[in-house]
């Protein structure tokens, strides 16, 4: 609904729910205001029951960033980022999204570039990068996208 998908659903569902976040091209109805300077977007469908409930909750798409300041490390309790809580309008929390001790899970989502057709591109490595690059190559016959 807010991306177009040129890619096989059976792929969506090889990634996705997951650490993986895929850059598609935007539709119409996603409001212009979310990345207004690009026309693609990252859709991500995280393997968490509590964000999971909160989507379906939602009656549209939810426009979220990591709760951290940009190049730290991706915090995974809200007493992580406890600092930025005065900033906020609302702090909820659902649990840890990882196992804290885990440096893996700090990486964040794996992010990859679907746009091009029969190509992909690496975006951000993150946790996920060998299993998403396996799918996307030999399940799927994709090609890296050369710089």
């Amino acid at each position: 609904r807010y991306c177009h998908v040129n890619v096989p659903e059976e792929l969506l569902r090889d990634l996705l729910p997951g650490p993986v976040t895929l850059v598609l091209e935007r539709s119409e109805e996603l409001n212009k205001d979310l990345n207004p300077f690009t026309s693609l977007v990252g859709v991500r469908i995280p393997d968490h029951p509590f964000m999971r409930d909160l989507a379906r909750a939602c009656p549209g798409p939810l426009a979220l960033t990591s709760a951290n300041i940009s190049s730290q490390g991706s915090t995974l309790s809200v007493l992580e980022f406890q600092d930025l809580w005065p900033q906020l309008s609302l702090v909820v929390d659902g649990g840890p999204i990882g196992d804290i001790q885990s440096p893996e899970c700090r990486l964040g989502s794996t992010v990859v570039d679907l746009s091009v057709s029969g190509k992909f591109s690496i975006i951000r490595p993150g946790c996920a990068l060998t299993p998403t690059v396996e799918i996307l190559k030999k399940k799927y016959g994709l090609e890296p996208e050369s710089s």
